[in-house]
């Protein structure tokens, strides 16, 4: 029995040591509470025979014995340990956390992707995060067509579909789709591609010298309810090429001939160098993408002078750049330190004015190129 208990006290100390550091006073949760409390227990086991002596005096000098102490200190912790209550203060590291490696409890950068620029030097970049209204409507347990959206998206139909269960889906009229897509019937084929505003009403390009108070004389539409949803501050604010959607707008059977007309002969150079490739043919809006590699060059397709540069959820980091005849062109996903160029900057045609990246919606490294206001020259 007494080779039991020494045992038993050298086991203890061993679980002490090794245990002891990973139960931090107000780290045991609900789960851990358990664990720690039967640790304590088991030093208590520990201590008994130490304690059995004492108290049938079978063990001699045992005032003297720092055996006593420590094994009074186990008894007393112990009992303390068992009946503590769960702490209040804000959670900390779990015991079984602390045991086996855990993930990390906050969001780490991770490292950025380098860019080579021109072939000379580095460029760091950070894709960008992005959560899809899909993504969004799943962690509020919401359908994602229910949840508030402002993006303009894209919907390839599927066999079966018709216009009224896509209206639906999306929670607009059928005549917001017709609008927009210019169908006439309503008959679909599989794999066509749709534009799906994200409200009622209807979609306007933007020609030059366009105001907003005629685009609503147009569309039978509210200019406060247009400047609000397009987060237009002033009616000096819109530009040629803009997209701005028109809620609760009628499409008109005609708009008013534009102030000027498209320069004819417009011959548009491809915004990537050589070779050339294309990933995916005309989509919204009025678009070709060009696959190129990250970091690669972006060159303006005509001279013009730059009308906006900045970042959107979709487009990503983008340049617009206007040519005569208020043709508008757009370059989108660029890469975060992609763009060379201003506002206000007259440009060559041909001239590098950004790097190719995959900010915004992209799920690869190429430029999302817009023709607005003539045809796209490159659309198959």
């Amino acid at each position: 029995m007494a080779k039991f208990g020494v045992f038993l006290k050298w086991l203890a100390g061993l679980t002490y040591v090794f245990v002891w550091d990973m139960l931090e006073k107000g780290s045991r949760e609900q789960g851990d509470l358990i664990i720690s409390k039967l640790y304590y227990l088991w030093q208590l086991i520990a201590a008994w025979p130490l304690v059995k002596n004492i108290i049938t005096l079978r063990f001699k000098g045992a005032l003297r014995s720092p055996f006593l102490y420590f094994g009074a200190f186990f008894v007393i912790l112990g009992f303390s340990a068992f009946w503590q209550e769960p702490s209040s203060e804000a959670p900390r590291q779990s015991f079984s956390e602390k045991l086996f490696l855990s993930a990390p409890r906050s969001f780490m950068s991770e490292s950025p992707k380098l860019l080579l620029v021109e072939n000379s030097s580095l460029q760091a970049s950070v894709p960008a995060s992005i959560i899809t209204p899909q993504a969004l409507g799943v962690l509020l347990g919401t359908p994602y067509h229910e949840v508030a959206r402002r993006e303009i998206v894209e919907y390839v139909v599927a066999k079966g579909d018709t216009l009224s269960d896509i209206a639906l889906a999306f929670n607009i009229s059928e005549d917001t789709v017709r609008w927009v897509n210019d169908i006439e019937g309503s008959d679909l084929e599989p794999g066509q591609k749709l534009t799906i505003l994200p409200v009622n009403g209807a979609l306007h390009l933007v020609r030059p010298q366009d105001t907003l108070s005629e685009i609503a004389l147009w569309y039978k539409a509210d200019i406060k309810d247009i400047m609000v949803f397009n987060e237009i501050t002033s009616e000096s604010q819109i530009f040629a090429g803009d997209l701005l959607i028109i809620p609760d707008g009628i499409k008109p059977s005609s708009l008013p001939s534009p102030r000027s007309q498209p320069a004819k002969g417009t011959n548009f150079a491809y915004p990537v160098g050589s070779p050339v490739k294309i990933t995916q043919g005309l989509h919204y809006y009025n678009a070709i993408d060009f696959g190129a590699s990250c970091g690669s060059s972006v060159y303006a397709s005509e001279s013009g002078k730059v009308q906006r540069v900045g970042y959107d959820a979709v487009g990503g980091n983008y340049i617009r750049i206007l040519h005569s005849g208020g043709i508008v062109t757009y370059y989108g996903h660029l890469a975060p330190v992609g763009i060379l160029v201003s506002p206000g900057q007259s440009v060559g045609r041909g001239q590098l004015i950004g790097l190719v990246g995959a900010t915004g919606a992209a799920t690869g490294c190429h430029v999302h190129f817009e023709v607005r206001g003539a045809a796209n020259p490159f659309a198959r």
